[in-house]
């Protein structure tokens, strides 16, 4: 058996006679396994199907009994086949009956043959059947048999997904999915509420002809595809966003990589050889690089996965004329975009002005498009697994981005209590927006200094929007999280004078490299840690090595030239590390001393207190900073032993409890007597209750999330502290597991707004 260089594109020739045939769905099926089995001179082939439930029936054969098909069924896993389907990798054995995973199947009659090939049938990386062939003597199939059965199989899957197999089904059940309602949950990207009309981000891009005529003009056209594709990422980079925000020239960078990789177009080309038109072989490839890299454990390949999806789309449109994605379009005025997963660069794409929401079906929250949403404050949604499915562009939908729930088609009940939801919030929105100029002033006099947390450019308008008194925090980290490799010392550079600059003078606190744990750079090689969040990251990764923060102190002190500066230090341990960071900054000062620059002025720099080893060294540390910031994300979680992502023990331990607070309390005097200022960064500082617990343990600095700064404020201006520290003061002494409850009590009875 041996198939020759034109073997492939014989058999597609074939193939794409019988599909023109006016002929019904199982005869065309039954043609299809002849012609296959004949061309590759195989004594079996057969189709296998993805039905509901991941069951795999077998619907049509040349070779096997004929009285098996619609009544032969294998689950995903299961058997030879199922694993095909469960692993989307082909299986080519020459003595099948021996391997592990061989099921009989006896009303078959497969026990005579011993040689199996079968490869995945795939439609957008997901199997949506197996393709078999099979003879009685034991022998490898060649290379050139595997490729032919490959392209086969694509083919076959575009006559799959074009539903016209529905006819012959054993069971055909009425498709309601796109009439009736649904609720899915998933994981929150990005808080907030919308209500709107789905928009599919993606529009399918439907590849009329698969089959080549002409193998050199279809290279041509892929050749001329590529430069347009190459020419447009290009245009795409000396865009106003790239102008506007550098990071995202970082991802667009990576698709001008890989639009410039030999090997992609050389795996192109290879499937113009075996007979695809130039669309086919780029849907063909793309469908393997997702098969491939959505099966991979490390989450920073997968991203990647993305960004091959993103380039492989776009030269699809431009193969095929098709619109690009709805981004292009005329949006509705409350779209919700639904996508199976976008990249960052494509969600800045949209019109912000009409966009409510965003739900994927991938995307977790440390992705590049989770990041880009949170600092846009657009409700955004991951993990939503099926929705595609389940929804048409203009289904209604609602988002509600703090549970991480979605509805597809909501009954009116349900849209008005979560309309009503949303007017609230504007409602109260704009009272907090009429007190955006006044001071966070204490009723019984003090003033509370408000900051936003930021990590983006993008986030630098909330600064002045929401009427804070600075940048508590700047996570210097989510610019190297969405570059492709290490930003140089120029690049640094320029993002920092564009975030000092767009402060408009208000003040800046950055923090140092804080990766490690779930903040993994792609490009940066890590080692494998049983426990990473107490692991080498952060300052540790710093120390270790000292080129990278002595990069990333340069840019800073480079970008605050002659202008105060602030800069912090995140996870110190012990007081040892911190003056050996201290001996970093020293050695950069003197190093651009030295070429003629001119110091910021102030230089401050300042420690995170977020590991408990520190409360018993404040006494040392307090002495040699210039200030200090309470993480309380991680204080909290560290103090309790309680990972704050783990859904089992989400609220088991709270923050308002005597420990945590105390812990805080002790900070805050002994930054007293130490005549230091301190200030708290992190979630806890946004919500008007636990701001309200902050304030009273004596903290008049808080950084938090920008929507957090209108109801804090609010919050601020009814309260007396003097009272409620007398309040607080014998809770803090108790074996209460919080104060909580307490805590609300006093709020309802002296007035404070929560």
């Amino acid at each position: 058996m041996g198939t020759s260089a034109l073997g492939p594109r014989v058999l597609l020739r074939r193939l794409r006679e019988v599909m023109a045939e006016p002929v019904a769905a199982q005869k065309r099926l039954d043609k299809i396994v002849q012609i296959i089995a004949a061309n590759m001179v195989a004594e079996v082939c057969s189709i296998y199907v993805m039905r509901p439930g991941d069951i795999l029936e077998l619907y049509a054969t040349e070779g096997l009994k004929l009285e098996a098909v619609h009544k032969s069924k294998l689950k995903t896993g299961e058997g030879l086949v199922g694993t095909i389907a469960e692993q989307a990798i082909g299986l080519n054995l020459p003595d099948a009956q021996h391997h592990p995973a061989f099921k009989y199947l006896p009303e078959t009659g497969e026990e005579i043959y011993n040689a199996f090939l079968g490869v995945p049938i795939m439609r957008g990386g997901t199997v949506i059947g197996v393709l078999v062939v099979q003879n009685r003597t034991r022998r490898h199939y060649t290379e050139e048999e595997e490729e032919a059965l490959q392209t086969t199989a694509m083919v076959l899957a575009e006559v799959i997904a074009a539903g016209e197999l529905r006819e012959v089904a054993s069971e055909v059940a009425a498709d309601v999915a796109h009439v009736r309602s649904h609720h899915l949950r998933g994981d929150s990207l990005a808080e907030g509420v919308a209500l709107g009309h789905a928009v599919l981000h993606e529009p399918r891009v439907v590849i009329q002809n698969m089959i080549a005529e002409d193998v050199p003009r279809e290279k041509r056209r892929l050749e001329d595809a590529v430069a347009q594709l190459r020419a447009h990422v290009d245009e795409l980079l000396d865009g106003s966003d790239a102008q506007r925000a550098t990071e995202y020239s970082d991802v667009l960078e990576t698709i001008r990589m890989f639009a410039h990789d030999k090997g992609w177009m050389n795996r192109l080309r290879e499937a113009i050889d075996t007979g695809l038109t130039a669309e086919a072989a780029v849907e063909r490839v793309q469908n393997d690089n997702r098969a491939r890299m959505m099966r991979t454990p490390d989450p920073y390949l997968r991203e990647r996965m993305h960004d091959l999806d993103d380039l492989s789309n776009r030269l699809l449109r431009i193969l095929t004329g098709a619109i690009a994605t709805a981004s292009r379009t005329d949006l509705p005025a409350n779209a919700i975009v639904v996508a199976r997963n976008m990249g960052p660069a494509e969600l800045l794409d949209y019109d912000r002005t009409k966009l409510r929401g965003v739900v994927l079906e991938e995307g977790g929250r440390t992705s590049h498009v989770a990041i880009v949403a949170r600092a846009l404050g657009i409700p955004a949604i991951g993990q939503a697994e099926g929705l595609i499915d389940l929804v048409d562009t203009g289904s209604p939908v609602i988002v509600d981005g703090g549970t991480g729930e979605v509805f597809v088609r909501p009954s009116t009940d349900l849209q008005r209590a979560y309309a009503e939801k949303v007017r609230f919030y504007a409602r109260k929105q704009a009272q907090y927006a009429a007190l955006r100029d006044e001071p966070a002033i204490l009723r019984n006099g003090g003033r509370i200094e408000l900051n936003i947390n930021a990590g983006l450019i993008v986030d630098l308008p909330h600064l002045h929007d929401s009427g804070a008194d600075g940048v508590g925090l700047y996570r210097t980290e989510l610019q190297f999280m969405l570059a492709t490799r290490f930003p140089r010392l120029a690049q640094q550079v320029r993002h920092y004078s564009q975030i000092i600059e767009q402060a408009k003078g208000k003040p800046v606190t950055f923090r140092t490299l804080d990766i490690g744990a779930d903040k993994v750079l792609p490009y940066l090689r890590q080692p494998k840690e049983e426990n990473p969040a107490l692991g080498w990251r952060s300052i540790r990764m710093a120390l270790d090595r000292p080129a990278l923060l002595r990069l990333q102190l340069r840019a800073l002190m480079l970008a605050g030239e002659g202008t105060p500066m602030k800069i912090m230090f995140p996870m110190i341990a012990d007081v040892e590390e911190y003056k050996r960071a201290l001996e970093v900054v020293e050695l950069e000062k003197a190093h651009l001393l030295k070429r003629g620059h001119v110091l910021p002025a102030p230089l401050k720099l300042g420690v995170m207190i977020e590991i408990p080893s520190l409360l018993w060294q404040l006494d040392h540390l307090l002495p040699i900073v210039d200030f200090a910031s309470i993480g309380s994300n991680d204080l909290v979680q560290f103090l309790f032993a309680s990972d704050r992502g783990n859904p089992k023990l989400a609220g088991r331990y709270d923050p308002l409890s005597p420990a945590a607070l105390g812990a805080m309390r002790l900070i805050v005097e002994k930054a007293e007597k130490h005549g230091k200022p301190v200030t708290l960064c992190g979630e806890l500082g946004g919500r008007p209750l636990e701001a309200m617990g902050l304030i009273g343990v004596g903290l008049t600095s808080i950084s938090m999330v920008p929507s957090a700064i209108g109801p804090v404020k609010a919050m601020v201006r009814t309260l007396d502290r003097e009272k409620l520290w007398k309040f607080m003061e014998p809770l803090l002494a108790s074996p209460l597991h919080t104060i909580r409850p307490e805590l609300m009590e006093f709020a309802q009875r002296n007035g404070v707004v929560l």
